[in-house]
């Protein structure tokens, strides 16, 4: 009774409409809310979540290229591709990394490299690409894998193609290899190019024609499921493969030259002066490239970098050597050609050579002196006196002019990617290098190709190769056309051509003075007289150290490594030249005695196998 006399039931029903109309009003805006929202995702936005819906179960992968074969001139395979497996893991898809390495080692052997290779590759790539924890592995861990790769989501095998070289130590220097793409590259390459592959050519002609051999990377859109495991193809861009590449080396010949050299450190040249294609490159010696397309190790490379015998060094086309003698005849046709002497006109040579006014006696190798020397015997017997009273009457200006036509001081151009470009010295060369001026002395010293006159092996080959083709220079190329793969058509690589305005008739009397070089029975390279083919050329010694006015070199006196550089250079048949070849052995001695017999072993190994001729290069640039 007293309850219902305090209890205000009218109150009580307002209040609790209000509360009620409160929270409609709340609950009405919430569904307001709610329904805004809604429409925000589904009608205004409803392309943008749907493209994320979408990439949640489409994704787009690369399809790495196959990369161009390299063929030799006769279509021996020099470069080769071969399938690969490799174990990679997507790191945004395991959840403990260390965890799953360590069970991946009771099914794969990952060892110590593996992982230092790892641990670098994994901070150039972005979470979701895979990274190669273990490359190349055999049938039989790819069997075990399959079995347990249920075990290891974002574990995957992945096929692909990689690089081999057959042929191995052979090739090395002029192809070099592939190896995996850099930082200091992924500066410089379009990583979309690239997409899938972590290949690019080193050096040599992999490098050279990159982006011949390469290729064009394709796309597939998959559908996957939530782990990532790809269901179905949904559209497919294939990739276009590398062109093949056909060369104008003969390996069989570049076999024969390596053999030739045997255990000796030098290099060999060899060039067709019709096309200036490069018939042999060897630098020895050499290395094997396999070991570098898949990484080498870290006591493979040590070996190799610190062998005093610098196999990773190419001779051939970064080897900078005093030329020697062998620039004896290119300064001859020089003081024919510039009116300085006649070639029947005679010298005296005592022995030595004394500048007017000077006490200084530069001597010659013939320290009794050779007598009355024309141009002929200067060639045929290497006089120095000879060499030493034309080069100063020439003087450095006309005389670095008129080598330099011939591609001394220059890189020729070669398709092998690295070469140097020797060093062919001048007033201005000084002036700047070393801010001296020239000295008389040192014109006499270049006459006889020493003092600071260098050039590589390729240099010599491919001036010896524009004497024999009469003053016509064809820029040394390795490889000769493309092939597209699958097709018969060949397109021809242009190499640039000039011609120097030499008269024919000095020219005659220069190739002349060479062949009696090897002919005549005073000439310094008789020993490989033959009577299969004609050969025209030039023996060189080249100085490792000075040796003092009054002091006699003794070469066994010598340590091994300080004695002279044996030179040779030489072009055959004379009346049709086929075959121009470089050869520097490095503290061989003398080059009529070491030299020499390397180019003859390699002239015989071309000249007499009757390989057909090839057609001459049309003049252009």
């Amino acid at each position: 009774m007293v309850e219902s006399i305090f209890k205000d039931h009218s109150g009580e029903s307002r209040l609790f409409a209000n509360r009620a109309l409160v929270a409609g009003v709340l609950v009405f805006a919430a569904m307001l809310l709610v329904a805004g929202r809604l429409a925000q995702l589904q009608i205004e936005n409803h392309a943008h979540f749907s493209t994320l819906s979408e990439d949640n179960r489409v994704r787009l992968e690369p399809l790495p290229p196959t990369r161009g074969l390299i063929y030799d001139a006769n279509g021996i395979l020099l470069a080769d591709n071969y399938p690969s497996y490799s174990l990679e893991i997507t790191l945004e898809k395991v959840q403990d990394l260390d965890a799953t390495i360590k069970a991946l080692g009771a099914f794969i052997d990952i060892g110590e490299q593996d992982l230092k290779r790892f641990s670098r590759m994994r901070k150039k790539r972005r979470r979701f690409e895979g990274v190669p924890i273990r490359t190349d592995l055999g049938q039989d861990e790819v069997a075990r894998f399959a079995v347990n790769g249920h075990r290891f989501p974002g574990v995957d095998i992945r096929a692909q193609l990689l690089r081999s070289y057959p042929l191995g130590e052979h090739t090395a220097h002029v192809l070099s290899y592939v190896g995996r793409i850099n930082e200091q590259e992924l500066e410089r390459i379009d990583a979309s190019d690239y997409a899938g592959t972590n290949y690019i050519g080193k050096g040599g002609v992999e490098k050279a024609y990159e982006d011949l051999l390469h290729g064009s990377v394709g796309y597939q859109q998959v559908e996957v499921n939530a782990r990532g495991r790809v269901l179905r193809i949904l559209e497919s861009q294939p990739p276009t493969a590398g062109k093949d590449l056909k060369l104008y080396l003969d390996i069989q010949l570049q076999r024969d030259a390596a053999a030739a050299l045997g255990d000796r450190r030098g290099a060999v040249v060899a060039i067709d002066p019709r096309t200036g294609g490069v018939l042999a490159l060897v630098s020895l010696p050499s290395f094997d490239p396999n070991l570098f397309v898949e990484g080498i190790s870290s006591a493979d490379y040590k070996a190799l970098r610190d062998s005093p015998d610098k196999p990773l060094f190419n001779r051939a086309i970064r080897g900078q050597y005093p030329p020697g003698s062998t620039v004896k005849p290119f300064i001859g046709l020089g003081g024919l050609e510039l009116g300085a002497i006649g070639f029947t006109e005679p010298k005296w040579c005592p022995g030595f050579y004394q500048l007017p006014g000077h006490s200084h006696k530069y001597r010659c190798w013939n320290r009794w002196g050779h007598g009355t020397v024309s141009l002929e015997k200067a060639i045929v017997q290497s006089c120095d006196v000879y060499f030493y009273r034309l080069a100063h009457d020439l003087g450095v200006d006309r005389l670095h002019d008129f080598l330099a036509g011939f591609g001394f001081g220059e890189p020729s151009g070669i398709d092998v990617f690295g070469e140097l470009g020797g060093l062919l010295p001048s007033r201005e060369w000084k002036e700047r290098a070393r801010n001296q001026p020239w000295f008389p002395g040192e014109t006499l010293i270049m006459g006889i190709g020493q003092g600071s006159y260098l050039a590589t092996p390729l240099q010599l080959a491919a001036a010896t190769a524009t004497l024999a083709a009469r003053g016509r220079f064809v820029q040394p190329r390795v490889a000769r056309a493309t092939e597209i793969p699958g097709s018969e058509a060949e397109l021809a690589i242009p190499a640039a051509v000039r011609q120097l305005p030499l008269s024919p008739r000095n020219l005659d009397k220069v190739i002349a003075s060479m062949a009696k070089v090897v002919e005549s029975e005073r000439g310094t390279a008789k020993r490989i007289r033959t009577n299969a083919y004609s050969i025209a050329g030039k023996t060189g010694t080249a100085q490792v150290f000075s040796v003092g006015q009054k002091e006699r070199y003794r070469e066994s006196e010598v340590a091994e490594r300080r004695r002279d550089h044996a030179l040779f250079v030489a072009f055959a048949p004379v009346e049709d030249p086929r075959i121009a070849v470089a050869v520097v052995v490095e503290n061989g001695g003398h080059g009529g005695a070491v030299a020499a017999p390397v180019a003859r072993q390699v002239m015989d190994a071309y000249l007499l196998r009757g390989i057909p001729a090839e057609p001459v290069v049309a003049d252009g640039g």
